[in-house]
């Protein structure tokens, strides 16, 4: 189970410093919205765990994963920005569109990933990011998918694997909206980030060591 440092979560003099929402500058450019078709042989896959700061890169450490997209979803406003995401006022979470080989990597196996790397019971929270932009959800492209997610919900929670009750929103993708540049592979891209050191790196940390997952090399 992910746990955040005790810094992010009781030093709220800081939290301004180590918040996904505190760095990074929007260009106020609309955003892409993306066609929810995968290259042939690849399928493609959403889930919004937090910070899509933090899920993009673990999700791009998975084996058989090609890339990962941060982005907007589950919202009904139309070209969001980073700004007005923030603003809690789209209905759009951040999110992370995932392309991947599924003869390399199951649907399953990513839902397992996005479970090992993030708390799923924290209603519109994930570490000190809060609001409903940051709520736990996965998005599904079909029903066979659909059920994937509810029987691992199901099977989770019949376990003692999370003290609380998961709270993940399961909702159809109906529409992605790629995120503004400055966002795609920030933690690589930004390795002395605040944010990246103090939270993004740790969270990867913890989930290398409980996933069964396979990881890149």
């Amino acid at each position: 189970m992910y746990k955040i440092g005790k810094l992010a979560l009781v030093c709220f003099a800081v939290l301004f410093l180590f918040s996904c929402n505190s760095n990074g500058q929007t260009k106020n450019k609309k955003d892409q919205k993306i066609k929810l078709e995968a290259p042939k042989g690849k399928a493609i896959a959403a889930f919004a765990a937090g910070c899509f700061w933090c899920t993009e890169h673990v999700f791009e450490e998975v084996f058989g994963v090609d890339s990962a997209v941060s982005g907007y979803a589950g919202g009904k406003t139309i070209n969001p920005t980073y700004k007005t995401v923030s603003s809690e006022t789209t209905g759009h979470a951040e999110t992370t569109l995932v392309y991947y080989n599924p003869k390399i990597v199951s649907y399953q196996e990513l839902v397992n990933v996005f479970f090992d790397s993030h708390d799923p019971t924290t209603l519109n929270r994930q570490g000190p990011d809060v609001g409903t932009s940051y709520r736990s959800a996965i998005f599904y492209l079909t029903e066979a998918e659909k059920q994937i997610i509810t029987n691992t919900i199901k099977e989770i929670s019949k376990t003692n694997r999370f003290k609380k009750a998961i709270v993940t929103e399961v909702s159809p993708l109906t529409a992605f909206y790629r995120a503004e540049e400055e966002h795609q592979n920030f933690v690589k891209g930004n390795p002395l980030n605040p944010y990246v050191r103090g939270i993004s790196n740790p969270r990867f940390e913890q989930f290398k060591r409980t996933t069964k997952s396979r990881l890149k090399e």
